[in-house]
């Protein structure tokens, strides 16, 4: 991955790897297939960003880790260590993420879109759950699962019955299923398409970036502003690249 640009490090964005699911064999290919394209963008980065979704599951507790994930979370700690700055975006499936990744790896976490500004072009980027109009059902949905009370409640349960029912409902999921093939509803049904274009009328980015949606795409929202949603990991894994001039959506085989 060798570069002409020589006064720029590059800019990566990956989204919904859903590690855990479909099973622990086929979670740990994936994921081994992570850390190996960590490791080949690491003499290259200057950011990470992660919109979400990383784990199909994850809660942080004050004393237990969960299990597994050793691998990525020892790659990424080796990656912030040596300087690279690692944005982490909560997503719908691991929303349950507080302190632990700050404190362990020295990631910065998000919980909502941010605008980042990078050699020069402006960027705004989440994961894209719950954004633009409709969907109330999700987003009443979304609103239980982030109540402080439901966490403290859930937290209280011991670890081995919290995670395991977590990780019943979650092997239950569309995406563990294998059922999950997203389609696109066309420009005035996609909702993170049209959250794009009311905050592109408020003022300019350059790209908005997100994930959730499971579909790789890059999109023009005008002659000077893009939407790029990174797919998922599960089926047709993609990554985001930014050179310092251009966004590319690359498909890893």
């Amino acid at each position: 991955m060798a570069t002409n640009n020589k006064t720029y490090k590059k800019s990566y964005f990956i989204s919904d790897v859903h590690l855990g699911v479909p099973d622990y064999e086929n979670s740990l290919i994936r994921e081994k297939k992570m850390v190996k394209w960590l490791l080949s963008i690491e003499p290259y980065a200057e950011n990470l960003f992660i919109l979400g979704d990383i784990f199909d599951m994850w809660f942080d507790y004050k004393q237990v880790v969960p299990k597994g994930y050793v691998r990525l979370l020892g790659q990424l700690a080796k990656m912030s260590d040596a300087g690279i700055k690692i944005h982490y975006f909560i997503g719908n499936h691991d929303m349950w993420i507080f302190d632990y990744f700050e404190q362990e790896i020295g990631l910065k976490v998000y919980r909502e879109p941010k605008e980042f500004i990078l050699n020069n072009k402006k960027f705004l980027m989440g994961h894209g759950d719950g954004l633009g109009p409709g969907d109330a059902k999700y987003k009443f949905l979304k609103s239980i699962f982030a109540s402080n009370i439901n966490q403290w409640l859930f937290a209280r349960l011991h670890p081995n019955f919290a995670l395991g029912i977590a990780q019943y409902f979650s092997r239950r999921s569309r995406i563990s299923n294998g059922n999950f093939i997203e389609h696109y509803q066309g420009d005035d049904d996609e909702m993170l398409f049209q959250y794009c274009k009311a905050e592109l009328r408020k003022e300019h980015y350059d790209y908005f970036v997100f994930g959730h949606r499971h579909i790789a795409m890059d999109k023009e929202l005008n002659n000077n502003s893009r939407y790029i949603n990174l797919g998922e990991w599960v089926k047709n894994p993609h990554i985001g690249e930014f050179d310092g001039e251009q966004f590319k959506l690359i498909k890893i085989n």
